[in-house]
């Protein structure tokens, strides 16, 4: 009789917080203990990473839990060495579970000499072993394509929704924005999915990082305002926008953010910003500062993570994740 597979989890440094609510979220959904596999990332004096793997890992089903945040670099490389380390100990399959997939920005040539670095990073992971990655909103739909692997990319919109419809006790005056014509099929997404209008906060800028002038497409008077985007960096854009918003007579404006990367002045910025809230997902571990904003909220994607995960362990839909009315149970007594 064959011996069924179970799904094995080992994390990195990024976020072993996320990974632990994840083993724990798997452990409550198939009634017996899921844990962490027992394995050693450190770094010698000149900072190069070395792993080391204290359980037998052979014939196994995977998955390696990373986000790629801040350091990049050497979040990246941990990935990197951690699958080199289950292939050479003969792991059956290495799926990447990458809550946030940095370099994601770096898409397209925007100049003449530049790089297309999330190509870069999606060849150097399939060369690692990788088999499968799962991730959650990429910031370029079409960097799927630049793997040779299969890539499930999950949505954060679900989850906002289902907080919005519990965190709101009305949703008449209720209008998604998207903070730039770029964004506007995931604002159009959140809009359709809690019935609300869609406006578009149109930004020109002088160079990255700074925003030269805003324009409001939509008419916001009146309105509780719910700017949706996929990261939040340093705030300077975000905040901008609520500003321009309730000049344009908006009552109120949140945010609902997937990826908090938080940099330099953005917690600050934010704190003294007309903003009601923010809502994060925990897709990257949030620092101390961010943790006690007052007008910051983590939202949890343990949940949603470990289904997917048990998901692709069993070979059954992943995009099924993708619907309110199936998240909705999962998330349930949590929001």
């Amino acid at each position: 009789m064959p011996t069924v597979i179970e799904p094995k989890l080992i994390a990195g440094n990024a976020n072993k917080p996320l990974a632990e609510a994840i083993a724990r979220r798997m452990s409550l959904y198939r009634g017996m203990s899921v844990g962490l596999v027992d394995a050693r990332v450190e770094r010698f004096n000149d900072q190069e990473i070395f792993v080391e793997v204290f359980e037998n890992v052979r014939g196994e089903d995977m998955f390696l839990l990373q986000s790629t945040s801040n350091p990049a670099n050497d979040n990246l490389m941990e990935l990197l060495i951690m699958a080199d380390a289950l292939r050479r100990s003969s792991a059956a399959r290495i799926t990447a579970v990458i809550p946030y997939f940095g370099y994601a920005r770096q898409d397209r040539r925007t100049k003449a000499r530049t790089p297309i670095t999330a190509k870069l990073v999606a060849n150097m992971i399939a060369e690692a072993g990788i088999e499968r990655v799962l991730t959650m909103d990429l910031h370029a739909a079409q960097i799927q394509g630049f793997f040779d692997i299969p890539v499930d990319n999950l949505y954060a919109s679900p989850i906002f929704a289902l907080d919005i419809m519990k965190q709101f006790d009305t949703l008449e005056d209720v209008m998604v924005i998207s903070p730039d014509v770029g964004g506007v099929a995931r604002a159009r997404e959140l809009a359709k999915r809690i019935n609300a209008p869609l406006s578009i906060v149109d930004k020109r800028r002088e160079k990255p990082g700074e925003v030269a002038e805003m324009t409001v497409i939509g008419n916001v008077e009146g309105k509780r305002c719910i700017i949706v985007d996929d990261m939040c960096d340093t705030a300077g854009t975000l905040c901008k926008a609520a500003e321009v918003l309730m000049e344009h007579g908006a009552t109120e404006v949140h945010a609902y953010i997937s990826h908090g990367v938080m940099s330099g002045p953005a917690v600050e910025r934010v704190t003294k910003s007309v903003m009601k809230s923010l809502v994060l997902t925990d897709s990257i571990q949030p620092t101390g500062p961010v943790a006690d904003a007052p007008n910051i909220r983590i939202l949890p994607t343990a949940p949603m993570f470990a289904q997917a995960i048990l998901n692709i362990w069993n070979g059954t839909s992943v995009s099924s994740l993708f619907e309110t009315d199936t998240l909705g149970p999962i998330y349930e007594g949590i929001l």
